[in-house]
């Protein structure tokens, strides 16, 4: 799951309050209704999106505030001895510690076995999908895996989040929120997928193309993923962290594309999110990779501008001019040599 600035704001300032960071448009509860749904109307009745190619474009179900509630899972859905993450029964977010934390050879191991668990369950749902399949069925069969396994869904009651994984389809940026709706031929979906076990997180996504995408959704699917591979190919001790959105950025540039500044990656361990952030776009951020840090790294591309606009569940981040978007993520750790891709 990426880290948005309105959840690295929430982690330090008070909650409530409607925020613009780096392009994403936030309309929470307290704003007002009238205007929110004013501007949810006028970018529904907005048709560029056909710009860009033949699908669906994703929109809310509803355009009243409708974010969730923090629930803590029962016993029934999570069974008791699965081990639970500290935020599991109050929906509270991470701590995100100042420090960045150098793992021990144990901590890499749990680590490491965290995020075989998640690239399990990342082709378990990858395999699912196919025109007429909900969803909410790709997440119900992650979930029931995933406990299989031993562990925990990590976004299930993160900050109030809802369901096991995050489904975002065609032009939603990220966070999208399993339902009932089917999935159609043409479009493409962005599985993601977190666990939690023996204390420690492991987070990896990709996205799946459903039956025949269009060339312009495949040539986005196809760059997203090699930007992810020449930003992993760049990683090494003492190599700065800037030099991933250098790579993303200059790349995706190159093709057209825009990058997603809203949403990072990002330390990832004890804490679902921590140290260090993780910008995909160009950016002089200060920072150098050491030895036994682990973090994600997620590049998002969008065919049009990368603004997003956070829907009234709280949660949903759908591209500003409808334009599709593709995301893949990879938990990495530094190494001595080099890096190791462990959720591969």
């Amino acid at each position: 799951m990426a880290m948005s600035a309105l959840q690295r704001y929430s982690m330090r300032c008070a909650k409530g309050n409607c925020v613009l960071k780096r392009g994403l448009i936030s309309t929470p509860s307290s704003s007002s209704p009238r205007r929110t749904s004013q501007y949810l109307q006028r970018w529904l009745d907005d048709q560029e999106y056909k710009q860009f190619g033949n699908y669906s474009r994703i929109v809310p179900q509803t355009l009243l505030a409708s974010k969730p509630l923090p629930k803590s899972p029962s016993y029934t859905s999570v069974p008791a001895h699965i081990l639970r993450p500290p935020y599991a029964g109050t929906g509270a977010a991470s701590s995100m510690d100042l420090r960045i934390p150098i793992l021990t050879a144990d901590e890499i191991e749990k680590i490491r076995t965290a995020s075989i668990v998640a690239r399990d369950a990342l082709a378990l749902g990858g395999s699912m999908v196919r025109a007429g399949l909900s969803t909410k069925s790709i997440d119900t069969e992650l979930h029931s895996f995933i406990l299989s396994q031993k562990a925990y869904p990590s976004c299930l009651n993160y900050m109030g989040f809802p369901n096991s994984i995050c489904t975002s389809i065609n032009n939603v940026i990220a966070h999208g929120i399993p339902d009932s709706r089917q999935l159609g031929d043409g479009d493409i979906i962005n599985i993601d997928v977190t666990v939690y076990k023996d204390g420690f997180h492991g987070d990896t996504s990709a996205t799946f193309a459903v039956g025949n995408v269009d060339k312009p959704g495949m040539d986005l699917v196809n760059a997203t993923q090699e930007s992810l591979e020449l930003a992993i190919q760049a990683c090494g001790p003492g190599v700065p962290l800037c030099l991933i959105g250098e790579t993303i950025g200059s790349f995706a540039e190159s093709l057209g594309y825009s990058v997603s500044e809203e949403l990072t990656g990002h330390g990832i361990g004890r804490d679902f999110h921590q140290n260090p952030l993780v910008y995909h776009h160009i950016n002089d951020e200060p920072g150098v990779m050491e030895a036994g840090m682990a973090f994600t790294i997620e590049p998002i591309l969008c065919q049009g501008e990368a603004g997003g606009l956070q829907w009234p569940d709280g949660w949903t981040i759908g591209t500003l001019d409808g334009g599709r978007s593709a995301q893949f993520e990879h938990t990495i750790l530094v190494t001595d040599g080099g890096v190791e891709i462990l959720t591969a």
